[in-house]
């Protein structure tokens, strides 16, 4: 059954006009009532004739904690493919900062109903940010990168397969000689950085290879927060290390670098990623590569789904390795020895 004004104003015990000013945001009804009535037309399933006219079709994309601004920006790309997937099928995508401010005082669905989006992309989220909490019973359609709600089929996962991106690169570096390879990621309190540990565990795992704690290191995504960790983890010599991403690969290799140790002679690095940044390092940084164009067009195909109620829950996309100059022969083994004397022929 179609929900109309009169149910909400009958549920409610108020005039119609009332509801009909609330959801268009009348400044003659207050701010309290106006929440309540746009809480309760979502409870009940209500749908303004606006969003259901065809030519009304309005998607957002929230953004927080991440730069989108420039070409170089990791999030240009993602919300580039996104757009460029939605506005051919005739959706008008706007794109909103979702400060703190604004989850603290918004519900999302109420914001979401009174602002009349259809369905939103989430992208730089973090798990303790108020809105990710208010998905778990949302019935608006979402996509997020890099997170994952369970048991709601209007929620839907986007990134890449990240224990395919730790496999292929550990299999890289074990073809390499290496064996004692050390993990650099951020602290375990986001959903993209314990699926990173866990599959930096399984694939270490898949190739028979000891994991020494000693050579884990957990921070920010940051260069900065190399200078704090990659010390420590060098005193266990570890001959290569596994970054989670491309800013925390580019401050191991700086701070391998005023160590005195030699990148990749002495300690091979990897990053994630592949940003512009891989490539202004010295050496360049070897990486994983997220296609981000494909993710947002990836992204923009699941919320489309959901909207006409095909569930998606979690779409994974293929990582590649990018071989630049971080990584070598591992030291001291018989590969390097091997090579050594080849070169010294």
């Amino acid at each position: 059954m179609t929900v109309k004004i009169k149910d909400i104003a009958k549920k409610l015990d108020i005039s119609v006009g009332t509801v009909s000013k609330g959801l268009n945001g009348a400044s003659d009804v207050s701010y309290e009532l106006t929440q309540l009535i746009l809480d309760t037309a979502i409870e009940m399933g209500y749908k303004p004739k606006k969003m259901q006219n065809k030519e009304h079709k309005h998607l957002c994309i929230f953004i927080t904690n991440m730069d989108f601004k420039s070409e170089n920006d990791f999030g240009y790309d993602i919300i580039l493919g996104f757009k460029q997937h939605a506005m051919r099928d005739g959706w008008n995508v706007h794109i909103e900062v979702a400060s703190h401010e604004l989850q603290e005082k918004n519900n999302y669905d109420t914001y979401m109903l009174s602002k009349g989006y259809t369905g939103a992309f989430f992208v730089g989220f973090a798990l303790d940010d108020l809105w990710l909490q208010n998905l778990s019973s949302t019935k608006t359609p979402t996509v997020l990168l890099d997170n994952y709600v369970p048991r709601n089929f209007n929620v839907s996962y986007v990134g890449t397969d990240n224990f395919e991106a730790f496999d292929i690169s550990i299999e890289y570096l074990k073809q390499l000689g290496h064996t004692r390879i050390g993990f650099f990621s951020a602290f375990l309190d986001s959903v993209v950085s314990k699926d990173r540990y866990e599959a930096f565990l399984k694939a270490m795992q898949h190739h028979n290879l000891q994991i020494d704690e000693n050579i884990l290191g957990f921070g920010h995504y940051s260069s900065n927060s190399a200078k704090y960790h990659i010390p420590k983890m060098l005193e266990h010599k570890p001959t290569a290390i596994l970054c989670s991403s491309d800013s925390m690969a580019y401050g191991a290799i700086q701070v391998c670098q005023q160590l005195g140790l030699h990148v990749p002679n002495d300690i091979s690095i990897i990053g994630f990623d592949d940003v512009d940044l891989c490539n202004h390092s010295t050496p360049k940084i070897t990486t994983i590569r997220q296609n981000r164009l494909e993710i947002g067009k990836c992204a923009y195909s699941s919320l489309e789904s959901i909207i006409r109620n095909v569930f998606i829950n979690k779409t994974s996309l293929r990582p590649t390795l990018v071989e630049r100059e971080s990584v070598g022969v591992a030291k001291n083994s018989q590969l390097f020895y091997h090579t050594d004397t080849n070169e010294k022929k």
